[in-house]
């Protein structure tokens, strides 16, 4: 049997209908086929691969950590010099309000971190988030999604769950002093790229403040460099209680991570001790990958230059098809009529080897994400061929 029909045979399936597309290598912003064929990838493995795949340094950072160990006990006995210097590196993009790391594996396990430390902290069972919020799909995280069809086969879920609509100024009065904790995706993906204002998120944040509630923000596609800001809070001038990061934090390797402030990290030590536990958290190789992760975003100076890049893909992506780009740096939605309409464009454009997505809760936009190492003549070539797969070409 070859590899496509042991796919099939024998790992677990999501759909009846998956890509099936079958990749022997990757670099930078491209992954190629057993025959050498080349896609480009505009959706960066859904967020992860921010500094391209197998950068360098990246893979360099792997290598010198494999010759000296791989994991050695479970999460927070050991003092490891990749978890602790990760986690000085990670703090420096913080305001100092932020000083506390804890590691997991997912984006899911950050938010499952997160609802726990929340409720621990305030000793509050209520948790508030919003409608189309995408945050895992573990029974914590589905729990305080905001979509019901994923939600409805898998019920009963955790209680105490309020969804409330992203952006509105007026329901930020269910907020209370029941409330442990609201967790909000940032800039919220699946929904479709939907940005809310800064006045909305400076309210959000008085709100929490008057009634002791953690705001929890949700930066596991927003972060690490993705908006244009390191941290994409930082376009709205607040600071979080918590903060959940993952996907883009690896270069490629899984690590996720939730931050909070020592006092509130601390609600994990006592009553009961070892009040979270992780066996592979912050994995050494992972944690290795992770802060050249880092360092590439700053030494290369990525941030700089996602702006002029997503305004080329805006400026490129013109067609009487194409009803509205929206976007919060290089995470972007270009809409169209319908899924019908959108999907025959998705098709032809990895067949001709421009590999773009849709969105869960918005299957009428095309999803692009690029690694931020694009350039802007890449940015060029693509726009091209999904321009051309408009056409029907």
């Amino acid at each position: 049997m070859n590899n496509r029909q042991l796919f099939l045979s024998h790992l677990a399936q999501t759909t009846d209908f998956p890509l099936m597309i079958e990749i022997e290598k990757a670099e930078g912003i491209y992954m190629y086929g057993p025959e050498g064929k080349e896609y480009m990838d505009l959706i960066s493995g859904i967020g992860v691969s921010n500094v391209g795949h197998r950068h360098p340094k990246v893979l360099e950072a792997i290598q010198n950590q494999l010759d000296k160990y791989l994991h050695l006990m479970v999460y927070g006995e050991y003092v490891q010099s990749p978890q602790v210097q990760l986690a000085k590196a990670l703090c420096e993009t913080l305001p100092s309000h932020l000083d506390n790391v804890y590691f997991v594996n997912s984006g899911s396990e950050a938010v499952e971190g997160a609802l726990k430390l929340a409720k621990r902290y305030t000793n509050r069972r209520e948790i508030i988030s919003c409608v189309n919020a995408y945050h895992g799909s573990s029974h914590g995280s589905l729990s305080v999604g905001g979509n019901e069809i994923f939600k409805r086969a898998y019920r009963p879920l955790l209680p105490g769950i309020k969804n409330v609509v992203y952006g509105s100024f007026q329901q930020l009065d269910e907020i209370t002093e029941n409330t442990a904790a609201f967790i909000v995706e940032t800039i919220q993906g699946e929904a479709g790229i939907m940005v809310a204002c800064s006045e909305y998120f400076k309210a959000l944040r008085r709100k929490c403040d008057e009634t002791g509630t953690l705001l929890i923000l949700d930066e596991i596609q927003a972060g690490f460099g993705r908006t244009g800001k390191f941290w994409a809070f930082e376009h709205f001038g607040i600071v979080p209680d918590i903060l959940v990061c993952a996907k883009g934090m690896g270069g490629g390797m899984p690590i996720g991570a939730f931050i909070a402030n020592k006092d509130v990290m601390g609600a994990f030590k006592n009553n009961p001790l070892l009040g979270h536990i992780t066996t592979f958290g912050g994995h050494p190789v992972s944690a290795a990958a992770s802060l050249a992760t880092i360092k590439v975003i700053q030494e290369e100076k990525l941030l700089e230059q996602v702006e002029t890049k997503a305004n080329l893909f805006k400026k490129l992506l013109v067609h009487p098809k194409i009803r509205s780009i929206h976007n919060k740096g290089l995470m972007m939605a270009v809409e169209f009529e319908s899924f019908e309409v959108l999907k025959p464009i998705i098709d032809r454009a990895i067949e001709n080897g421009v590999i773009t997505d849709w969105f869960l809760f918005c299957d009428d936009a095309m999803r692009i994400a690029p690694p931020l190492i694009i350039t802007e003549e890449e940015i060029e070539k693509a726009c091209g061929v999904i321009l051309e797969a408009i056409e029907g070409r």
